[in-house]
């Protein structure tokens, strides 16, 4: 077995990409980077009633917008191909026939109604949800409870079964988890999973630890959720012989809602009106809709960088990083063991400063896409990159581009009137009637000269140059937001800052 770093991001293709999940990929990465290792994506869809047409393409284009590249994965290939566990599906019942003949697991011939039965029929004060383990697997109909002549005639008849992991009755076993330190189970309190079902495929438990061996994974991190699954994968290490090469484990904390109370879900971005997907996701079987922070307007240089500090930071006071910066300071020893609350103002804070400081060639592709998406289009790349350098200080989401840099292309609509009505006069109104021809007998059209000639002309007519710099902003912009006046005049050049003063609408 190689000493490089291996990890795995293996999800399921069922649905649209957690935020959560979107955190355990990046945390992989980092580590796998940060040791010149290797990242691996594995697809486990092993369970076909949950399969989502277009949900594997789908987490791949996401984890491309997040800049985040597979080594090996079902679309590149690789030493350890295939990287679907639906297309590995023999290796699985060698080991788990394995297990059974040496005692570690058995045949289990128990019919959905029978497992009903035994749930209702078992339980008492003191175990309210009994299951299938130590204590009941005799009373079921399994290759434990009968004998064998039956269970080859149950077998050689076709009669459906599964193979379960035979956990030991009272055993303390232990792991030492990279976030928490050692962690102990003991087996008694843990029921006999499934490891291969009736259709030949295995479950989670059994897949994920053959594919980690055949893939030599050196290192797993996955959610919290999964502790109370470790004893069965511990089991199976041992029993199949591969102990001395389990890979190292982290159990992720979670994302916690706003409140600290409960993951969050869903429901949660739904109710309170944030994304919780990477991307924008509908379900082709319900054709419910949910939104994604790439739709929402996020840079995914914000969205990576706001994801790695949910549980983790360097013990600096830095909080804004680029992958490389990440991948250079990243160590599983600086992660949290409590949840990370979710905060999506603090994400938006974290786009903000990503917008920023990116450069207007960075910008330009998603702010084209904005501006063509309300209704803005055939402007040129270099004005597009000078609105973009005048007005993004301004802009938290892309989508703030439309609004903050509409009027660079499309002269305004609607004027706020009321925020000049009360201190207009004639005196104003003859002003900007001469600075038209003024500013129309100008040569040198740029800002200084703008300017210049602007407050020549108040000084002349003896009113307070700051008095008309609203009005001629109302004119220009239509309300009372943008960059400098002057530099606005310059963008949007002489003939269409005449024609906008000369159609501001009457203000008395």
């Amino acid at each position: 077995m190689s000493d490089k770093v291996r990890v795995r991001f293996a999800p399921s293709p069922t649905g649209g990409l957690h935020l959560g999940g979107v955190r355990t990929v990046l945390y992989n990465y980092l580590f796998a980077k940060h040791h010149g290792g290797d990242f691996i994506l594995r697809i486990e869809d092993t369970d076909q009633s949950r399969f989502v047409e277009g949900a594997e393409d789908y987490i791949m284009e996401c984890l491309k917008w997040c800049g985040i590249e597979p080594d090996e994965s079902p679309a590149v290939g690789g030493p350890h191909a295939p990287y679907r566990q639906s297309e590995r599906k023999e290796s699985y019942r060698e080991y788990a026939e394995k297990l059974v003949a040496d005692g570690f697991a058995y045949y289990a011939f128990d019919t959905p109604q029978e497992l009903e039965e035994m749930r209702a029929n078992y339980k008492t004060a003191e175990n309210p949800s009994p299951q299938y383990d130590n204590r009941l697997r005799t009373k079921m109909r399994n290759s434990l409870s009968l004998d064998a002549a039956t269970v080859q005639q149950l077998i050689a008849d076709g009669t459906p079964y599964v193979i379960r992991i035979k956990m030991p009755e009272n055993e303390t076993i232990s792991f030492t988890d990279m976030i928490r330190g050692e962690v102990s189970f003991n087996t008694g309190n843990v029921d006999d999973k499934v490891l291969l079902k009736h259709d030949g495929m295995p479950t989670y438990h059994l897949a994920v630890v053959v594919d980690d061996h055949a893939m030599e994974i050196t290192h797993a991190f996955r959610g919290e959720e999964w502790l109370p699954s470790a004893p069965v994968h511990l089991m199976l290490w041992r029993w199949l012989g591969w102990e001395e090469r389990m890979p190292q484990w982290a159990h992720l904390p979670l994302i916690l809602k706003p409140d600290g109370n409960g993951k969050l879900s869903k429901r949660d971005g739904d109710r309170l009106g944030f994304p919780v997907f990477a991307m924008n996701w509908t379900d082709p079987r319900t054709n419910e809709f949910t939104q994604g922070f790439r739709e929402r307007g996020f840079l995914p240089e914000a969205f990576v960088n706001m994801l790695a500090m949910l549980g983790w930071n360097d013990g600096t006071e830095q909080e804004i990083y680029s992958m490389e910066e990440l991948i250079s300071a990243f160590s599983m020893d600086r992660v949290h063991k409590g949840g990370a609350k979710f905060d999506f103002e603090k994400a938006k804070w974290f786009n903000h400063e990503w917008i920023k400081r990116s450069g207007e060639e960075r910008l330009l592709p998603d702010v084209k896409a904005v501006l063509e998406r309300s209704g803005i289009t055939g402007a040129d790349d270099s004005y597009i990159k000078k609105v973009i350098g005048m007005v993004k200080e301004r802009c938290t989401l892309l989508g703030d581009f439309a609004e903050q840099g509409r009027f660079f292309f499309i002269a305004p609509a609607v004027h706020d009137i009321d925020a000049i009505r009360a201190k207009w006069n004639g005196d104003k109104e003859n002003f900007f009637a001469e600075l038209q021809g003024v500013l129309g007998d100008l040569e040198d059209w740029s800002t200084a000269s703008i300017e210049a000639a602007f407050k020549e002309l108040a000084t002349t007519l003896s009113i307070k140059p700051g008095e008309l710099q609203l009005p001629f902003r109302i004119m220009l912009v239509g309300g009372k937001f943008g960059p400098t006046v002057f530099d606005i005049a310059e963008a949007i050049g002489k003939e269409d800052t005449l024609k906008r003063i000369a159609a501001l609408p009457a203000v008395a």
